[in-house]
């Protein structure tokens, strides 16, 4: 293998050195949608710095932005939805749903409902689907920040992150979790994986609540369905 590229669920860094190590082939993440095709990506074929944990630059023929809920464009690093501006975009072709209303499509923009972020030098990165994202104590904290450092434990083999309903908080952190073969889901480890959230991201970051189970609910293209662990969690 010469080159390969993510899709499903956004690339953590550990699965980018997972690849390094037993792929020996670059593994670059990328982004799209089935109403607009690909979107964004680390291109194979087209020079450009490649960021661990960005989905990449914009496909040539799109004009994107990051907005807010005004559909004003936001300054490097502020998250907000990810948008197409739809009269710059020569590729862009979606139109609306047969029989049925295009809501996410607003003036000039077509809303793609994924929170993101963009650096100084115009590399994207996923924060979470704007569903996903999770209010707590006045934060809004993106469940795929703290699945990369979950990711990070060498016990854990996946993760899905998700806000679980709170009386004082709005919500909390929940994590669950599915742990490598052999590895016993003990109180002392829910306690090490939280304190490595704490260290590396911060303490409204850290999952206060764990759940270890055998596996997490997917669709047939592999995407986690974290809508059945939200209701799970009510």
């Amino acid at each position: 293998m010469r080159v390969g590229s993510s899709a499903g669920e956004p690339l953590n860094p550990e699965v980018i050195r997972w690849a390094d190590r037993v792929l020996h082939c670059p593994l670059s993440d990328h982004y799209g949608q089935t109403e607009v095709g690909m979107m964004i990506n680390n291109h194979h074929a087209l020079r450009h710095d490649n960021k661990p944990g960005a989905a990449g630059l914009p496909m040539p023929g799109l004009s994107m932005a990051i907005l807010d809920e005004d559909l004003v464009a936001q300054p490097p690093n502020m998250p907000g939805v990810l948008a197409v501006n739809i009269p710059k975009s020569p590729l862009y072709s979606f139109v609306g749903y047969w029989k049925a209303e295009t809501p996410n499509v607003r003036g000039d923009w077509y809303i793609t409902g994924d929170t993101m972020t963009r650096d100084e030098d115009g590399h994207f990165f996923f924060v979470g689907r704007n569903d996903d994202i999770i209010t707590s104590a006045g934060y809004r904290i993106g469940p795929f920040d703290v699945e990369s450092v979950v990711m990070e434990h060498p016990a854990v083999a996946e993760v899905a992150v998700i806000g679980k309903p709170d009386p004082v908080r709005t919500e909390i952190v929940k994590a669950v979790i599915v742990l490598r073969a052999g590895v016993e889901g003990t109180e002392d480890l829910k306690a090490e994986i939280q304190q490595m959230v704490r260290q590396r991201l911060s303490t409204h970051s850290y999952p206060r609540e764990i759940d270890f189970v055998t596996s997490l609910p997917k669709t047939p293209s592999g995407k986690i369905q974290r809508f059945i662990l939200r209701g799970d969690a009510r």
